[in-house]
């Protein structure tokens, strides 16, 4: 994923019109300007204007965040179970309910059609269902007389205030991988959103007031590095998830861990789609498109590399590049397949690994630059690109594109497949496409990677299972939601007890005995 912490334009707010709306941070159950004078423009990728600003936050923001979550948890942290698991519910339903609200937020400023802004909330509403059930996964354990009159038993309690660092390509679901536990959990919660598209965090504070959230403990803190840096070495910040770039997730665990915090940093990721002889190459080429150019290709799980055994790349490729002629690119606003990407200077570096492919010696099957978009010409477009023989010393192989650009690399086994896998820097993501069950179960024995598809291009898992990845792709303690964000968002507290009857003897000085 790319960074949420790049350079930002930080002009003064003296020199932006008066007309545009400053996106705000969200303190303590309000709307709030914070006492920064910097900002930064919020794009339209679908007509390439600024439509507003956002706050960047300074020192005395992000203080005053993390005072509101700090004051806030002992009363929250206290609360009864059956208290917060009824907030959560009632979160989820308001979110149920107007999900079409979120989803505009989301395409207006991030670019993705409204059906994919649609998918990636009611993902993000999967970890929500999970939290509203956490009171079962918070149960301790208990050993009764351990040693003569003697109990030991566990607790699972709340860190305290807890970040959350978020990049821009998923808005309101990367959030919610990370959130929902937290405050099931207890704690209490800075999230800082990405500055390209920051307006859905606030929304979700406005819809957990709403549900009865006491004040200060969701609190969104607008900003870029100030603000990052700012939660690492904050020392009330007891922990960090973040979802980016792998320099950016390396950044962020050694700081983090470094201030004395967990951590859960996730980052980059280069996909391989394995695709065997026997697999039924309709079913593939669809699926190559999906996960090649769903959300403009900006998504960690994108595959970005198919790996055809030969002797199927020929007709593979032939279907792909078909599916590509029948896509609609153009304002996510408009009921077209696949929308802008999120700035102008991403689609120009994405669009740089064309020509770097030709460099490479590489074939460009369908180019993305000579797209006509349903769409204001002046919107961040690059239509989906297909690359066939990809060197693998090229950029275009070894490099996250982070954008609709699809490469084809042939090889000529299942064990040149598997060992060029193997050989990536990242372990995010992988898929296998076959109909023999036999190769299927020694792929994901042998494939290092976090996650793997079997027939399916996008293994993110449910929210009970945890998310994450291997190598370059995961910096950190644990993995997002399901049983390990559970455990990352709490910690464990052994209790030894025991109460003694009025036989107990009197004084033993002795060492303790079974």
């Amino acid at each position: 994923m790319t960074t949420t912490t790049e350079t930002v334009d930080t002009s003064a707010t003296d020199a932006h019109p008066d007309t545009l709306d400053v996106v705000p941070h969200w303190i303590a159950g309000a709307a709030v300007r914070g006492s920064s004078t910097r900002t930064a423009e919020v794009f339209d990728p679908a007509r390439g204007a600024v439509t507003k600003r956002v706050a960047l936050a300074d020192d005395a923001d992000v203080a005053a965040a993390v005072a509101a979550a700090t004051a806030a948890f002992p009363a929250w942290r206290d609360l009864s179970l059956a208290r917060r698991q009824a907030v959560m519910f009632r979160f989820r339903e308001l979110l149920d309910a107007r999900k079409g609200e979120l989803a505009e937020i989301i395409t207006s400023e991030h670019g993705k059609v409204l059906s994919d802004a649609l998918g990636e909330i009611s993902r993000g509403q999967e970890v929500v269902e999970f939290a509203t059930g956490l009171a079962h996964h918070l149960k301790g354990e208990f050993s009764e007389n351990v040693s003569t009159g003697v109990d030991v038993y566990s607790l699972r309690q709340p860190l305290g205030v807890v970040g959350v660092i978020s990049p821009f390509n998923f808005p309101a679901m990367v959030p919610m991988w990370f959130f929902p536990i937290a405050i099931a959990a207890g704690n209490t919660v800075v999230l800082k959103p990405s500055e390209k598209d920051p307006s859905a965090a606030v929304w979700i504070g406005e819809l957990f007031r709403e549900a009865g959230l006491p004040d200060g403990v969701f609190n969104v803190l607008q900003g870029d590095k100030v603000a990052v840096d700012g939660l690492l070495e904050h020392p009330e910040v007891r922990s960090i998830s973040f979802v980016g770039s792998t320099p950016i997730a390396q950044y962020i665990y050694e700081t983090a861990a470094k201030h004395g915090k967990r951590v859960q940093a996730l980052g980059g990721a280069k996909n391989h789609m394995l695709v065997l002889p026997d697999a039924d190459l309709d079913l593939v080429a669809d699926s190559a498109v999906n996960a090649g150019f769903g959300s403009a290709g900006e998504r960690c799980m994108a595959i970005s590399v198919v790996v055809a055994v030969e002797p199927v790349a020929d007709a593979l490729i032939a279907r792909v590049a078909q599916r590509i002629a029948g896509l609609t690119i153009g304002d996510g606003r408009r009921s077209c397949d696949m929308g802008p990407l999120v700035t102008r200077q991403h689609r120009d570096k994405v669009a740089s690994y064309i020509d770097i492919a030709l460099a490479d010696g590489a074939d460009v099957v369908v180019d993305g630059r000579d797209v006509r978009p349903d769409g204001d010409p002046d919107g961040f477009w690059l239509g989906p690109t297909l690359i066939d023989r990809v060197p693998t010393s090229s950029r275009v192989y070894t490099e996250e594109i982070f954008g609709p650009v699809l490469s084809v690399v042939r090889v000529a086994s299942y064990e040149e497949g598997v060992a060029l896998i193997n050989a990536g820097e990242f372990g995010n993501g992988t898929a296998i496409f076959t109909n023999d069950g036999g190769a299927a179960r020694r792929f994901q024995n042998e494939v290092q990677v976090g996650m793997i598809g079997v027939n399916v291009p996008i293994p993110v898992p449910v929210a009970t299972f945890s998310f994450g990845g291997w190598g370059h792709s995961l910096f950190g303690d644990t993995k997002a939601h399901g049983a390990e964000g559970v455990k990352f968002f709490t910690q464990q507290k052994a209790v030894t007890a025991r109460w003694l009857d009025p036989s107990h003897g009197g004084v033993d000085l002795g060492f303790p005995q079974n």
